[in-house]
C-alpha cells in the first residue's frame, strides 16, 4: 500500500471532503496511513491480517477513557474493513503546543503501568511477531540474505526473551513507548498509537528509551530527564541487552517494508542489518 492507494481506501469509505482522497492531509505513514480529515483523524491499516489489532486499540481507548488515562478518544467504537484495509476513526487532538520529551512520556508510562488489569484480553508484548510480515512486504527489493539473518536473529532472541526475569510487576505497557507518540495540547500531554497496548513485561517500555539515546542520537541529558521522572533506569537490569537486541531486530525488519518504494528506506535497512551483522552497538539509526 502507497499513499496513493490510501487514498483510494478513504475515498471509499466516503471520508475524503473532495470525494477523491486528495482533500485529506497526511500525517505519518508506517504500520498505518494516517490522515487529518476535517475534525477526525484517519488510520488506514496496510492489510485486512490488522483487523484484529485495529479492534483491540479502539477497545484501549475505551478503557482508557474509563480510567481518566490521558489518551487519544477514538469517534467510532468498531474499525471499518474497507476494499481489505482496517479503518480507524479518532477526534482530531487540538494543536500541540510544543513538542513533547521524554520527561512528558515518563509520566504516562507510570500511569499506564500502574492500571489493573484490563477488563478485556490483551496479548503479551510481541515484539517480533510482525517480522516475518514486515519481511513479507519488503519481498524483493531485499537481499534474501538480509531477510534469511533477520529470521534467523528473530529466532534465537524469541527464546531469551521468553526466559526474562522481569525487576518490574508485569502488566499493562504501551509497546511502543515514544515522545512521537505522546501529544502535547493545551490541556497536555496525552498518548497516541495505543495499537501495541499488551500486558507483559514493563520493562518493554522502558528499554525503547533506552534504545533511543543508544541508537538514534537522543541526547544523554534527556534520557536522564527521563529516567528521573520514571524513578528507575532499565539499564541497570540484566535483562537490558537481551530486549535491545530483540527490539533491534524488529526494528530493523520494520523499515524494511518500505524498501519497495523508499530508497531511502532501503539505504537505511542496509545501514542497520550491516550494524547488526557486525556486532556494531553504536552505528547511528536514522527514525523513519
Amino acid at each position: 500500500m502507497d499513499e496513493a492507494h490510501a487514498r483510494d481506501v478513504l475515498a471509499a469509505a466516503g471520508l475524503a471532503r473532495d470525494g477523491s482522497g486528495g482533500g485529506a492531509a497526511l500525517l505519518s505513514f508506517g504500520e498505518n496511513a494516517v490522515f487529518a480529515v476535517g475534525d477526525l483523524v484517519v488510520k488506514v491499516g496496510r492489510e485486512a491480517a490488522l483487523l484484529e489489532r485495529a479492534e483491540r486499540e479502539l477497545a484501549v481507548a475505551g478503557w482508557f477513557a474509563e480510567c481518566g488515562v490521558p489518551a487519544v478518544r477514538a469517534a467510532e467504537p468498531k474499525p471499518r474493513l474497507v476494499d481489505g484495509h482496517p479503518l480507524t476513526l479518532w477526534h482530531r487532538l487540538p494543536d500541540a503546543v510544543r513538542p513533547a520529551g521524554p520527561e512528558d512520556l515518563a509520566p504516562l508510562l507510570r500511569r499506564i503501568h500502574a492500571l489493573p488489569a484490563a477488563p478485556f484480553e490483551l496479548p503479551a508484548r510481541d515484539l517480533l511477531g510482525g517480522v516475518e510480515r514486515w519481511l513479507r512486504l519488503a519481498g524483493g527489493a531485499i537481499d534474501p540474505a538480509d531477510a534469511a539473518y533477520l529470521r534467523a536473529r528473530r529466532d534465537a532472541y524469541a527464546d531469551e526473551v521468553s526466559a526474562l526475569t522481569p525487576h518490574l510487576p508485569r502488566g499493562i505497557v504501551h509497546g511502543d513507548a515514544l515522545p512521537r507518540n505522546v501529544h502535547v495540547g493545551p490541556d497536555g500531554p496525552v498518548l497516541v498509537d495505543l495499537e501495541t497496548v499488551s500486558a507483559d513485561l514493563r520493562e518493554h517500555d522502558l528499554v525503547v528509551m533506552a534504545l533511543q539515546r543508544d541508537r538514534y542520537g537522543l541526547p544523554a541529558e534527556a534520557y536522564e530527564a527521563f529516567v528521573a521522572a520514571y524513578g528507575w533506569d532499565v539499564r541497570d537490569w540484566e535483562g537490558c541487552a537481551v530486549l535491545r537486541g530483540a527490539r533491534e531486530t524488529a526494528g530493523c525488519a520494520w523499515v524494511s517494508q518500505h524498501a519497495p518504494s523508499n530508497p531511502k528506506a532501503l539505504t537505511e535497512f542496509r545501514r542497520r542489518v550491516a550494524s547488526l551483522r557486525d556486532g556494531d552497538r553504536e552505528t547511528r539509526w536514522h527514525s523513519f
